[in-house]
C-alpha cells in the first residue's frame, strides 16, 4: 500500500505497519534470544525498507517486551518489579536486594547499565510513582506469537490488517499529521502524548486506541532514551506518530482537498532547509 499522507508531506522514510502474526516472517530482522536491544531499532529498520519482527524471546528489553504487547515483563526484570521501580526512579543503591542483584550482574551486564541500575534513571521521582505508572499503563498480552514491523508499501491490505501505522517525521511533518488527525474527527484532542517509553506509546497505547470506537493518534516519543536511540537512526528532530488502522484509513481519504494541497503547507515545504 502506498500512503497518500507520506507522499503529501514528503516523508523520507516509509510509514511502518505494525501487525500481529502467528507466523515467523521469512527474512525479518530479529534480535537474538536473550540479548539486549531496543525495539525502536526494529521499527527504524522497517522505516528504511526492511521487515523486522520480535517474539516472546526476542523483544530486546523488559520495557520493550511490555511495550509491544507481551504482557507485564517487568516481573522478569533483574530483581523483579520492585528493582525496576527503583531503577526507573531513585535507584537501587542502599537497598539490600538491589545491591545484591547489581553485584550479581557485574561481569556480564554492561557497566553503564549496572551504574544506572544502582543510581536510577530518575525519570520518575519515587518507586511509588513508578508503581502508579505501571498500574496506569494499558498492559496487554496479545493473542499472537509475533509483532511484525513492515514497510507500508510491502503490506497487502487484501491479506493483512495492520493494528496501527507509525510515521517517523520531522516537526513540520509531525504537525501536519497532527492537523490531519483532527481534520474530520470530533473534538480537538484527537492526538494524545502519553508519558511512556517510546515503544509503549507506539505499541500499547496504539493498541488501546485501535479498540476504541473513536480512536486517537499517539504522539511521541517523550522518552529521552528513545530519542537518543532514534537520533542514531534518523538524526535530530525526529518525532513519531502512531495511528490506529481505522483512523489511518480515514486520514488517507482526507488528503485530497485538505490543507496539504494549500498555500501554507506548500510554503513550509519550500522553506525547509
Amino acid at each position: 500500500m502506498e500512503s497518500k499522507i507520506a507522499k503529501a508531506i514528503k516523508l523520507p522514510h516509509e510509514p511502518v505497519a505494525i501487525l500481529w502474526s502467528d507466523k515467523k516472517t521469512d527474512g525479518a530482522s530479529m534480535f537474538k534470544e536473550n540479548t539486549w536491544g531496543c525495539t525502536l531499532w526494529l521499527m527504524a529498520g522497517a522505516a528504511k525498507g526492511k521487515v523486522a519482527a520480535c517474539d516472546r524471546k526476542t523483544f530486546g528489553c523488559h520495557g520493550g517486551g511490555t511495550g509491544v504487547g507481551f504482557g507485564d515483563q517487568y516481573v522478569n526484570f533483574p530483581g523483579g518489579t520492585e528493582c525496576f521501580c527503583r531503577f526507573l526512579s531513585s535507584g537501587n543503591a542502599g537497598n539490600e536486594q538491589g545491591e545484591a542483584v547489581a553485584e550479581g550482574m557485574k561481569g556480564f551486564a554492561p557497566p553503564e547499565f549496572v551504574e544506572e541500575f544502582l543510581q536510577g534513571e530518575r525519570y520518575l521521582k519515587t518507586p511509588e510513582d513508578v508503581r502508579a505508572f505501571i498500574s496506569d499503563m494499558p498492559l496487554k498480552d496479545i493473542p499472537n506469537d509475533y509483532v511484525v514491523y513492515k514497510p507500508l508499501s510491502m503490506v497487502d491490505t487484501d491479506q493483512e490488517k495492520p493494528v496501527s501505522i507509525v510515521f517517523f517525521s520531522d516537526p513540520d511533518q509531525f504537525s501536519a499529521i497532527g492537523v490531519l488527525a483532527n481534520y474530520s474527527f470530533t473534538g480537538n484532542d484527537n492526538v494524545i502524548f502519553p508519558f511512556a517509553a517510546g515503544c509503549q506509546a507506539i505499541g500499547l497505547y496504539s493498541y488501546k486506541e485501535a479498540e476504541s470506537d473513536n480512536p486517537k493518534a499517539i504522539a511521541g516519543p517523550m522518552d529521552l532514551s528513545a530519542r537518543l536511540f532514534l537520533r542514531k537512526q534518523f538524526g535530530e528532530n525526529i518525532m513519531s506518530m502512531a495511528i490506529p488502522w481505522k483512523m489511518f484509513l480515514e486520514m488517507e481519504g482526507n488528503v485530497e482537498g485538505s490543507f496539504l494541497q494549500r498555500h501554507t503547507w506548500g510554503e513550509l515545504l519550500k522553506t525547509k532547509k
